[in-house]
């Protein structure tokens, strides 16, 4: 892992602690219990999507504001950006939250603007488009990068690209997708450190 070059990353939940309470966001949009939003938003009528997405946007962007840094993230971003890694984000937010997040807890200098990709630039994780142009932009291999998430969705995007995966999450609940499993973002650092 410490000779990887790539590094790609998912937000909320691996790089700032989780704060999205996904079944109070589809209530309030009237999203189906278990239903995943995003793909829900595209099977409604164009006005209703495009009225949801706005409520979806607004929700996001407030709580962009209120991240908290998830244990170690912002270290480890320095210590992989001082080491001269190639540093991506690949989330199913808005770029600008993502960017508004980034910097919040204090590592938005570390990421090439056009290496954060929301919903809007790159196919939404489980696909694997971002992962596929992030790699081409950076000129690298799939062998020589990871995707880091906190969710089932990272795991399978790095898988449909051809990467490593590595998920960051105190349960490990997909060992058949992770190639690396660790607690929080400071037990990885630890790791690359020693």
């Amino acid at each position: 892992m410490r000779d990887l070059q790539a590094w790609i990353f998912d937000l909320d939940g691996t790089l700032t602690l989780a704060q999205h309470d996904f079944p109070a966001i589809r209530r309030q949009l009237g999203v189906p219990a278990e239903a995943d939003i995003l793909a829900y938003l595209q099977t409604c009528a164009p006005a209703e999507r495009q009225r949801l997405q706005h409520e979806l946007d607004a929700i996001e962007r407030e709580l962009a504001q209120q991240v908290t840094p998830a244990p170690g993230a912002a270290e480890l971003i320095r210590h992989l950006h001082a080491e001269g890694h190639k540093l991506g984000i690949l989330t199913r937010n808005l770029q600008q939250v993502a960017r508004d997040s980034l910097a919040v807890i204090g590592v938005l200098d570390c990421f090439a603007a056009e290496d954060i990709l929301g919903r809007d630039e790159a196919e939404p994780k489980p696909g694997p488009g971002g992962i596929l142009d992030l790699l081409t932009r950076w000129q690298h291999t799939p062998r020589n990068a990871v995707m880091l998430g906190d969710f089932r969705f990272d795991l399978e995007a790095g898988r449909a690209a051809g990467c490593h995966t590595c998920l960051i999450h105190p349960e490990n609940s997909w060992p058949a997708l992770a190639d690396w499993h660790m607690p929080d973002c400071q037990s990885l650092l630890r790791y690359l450190q020693g």
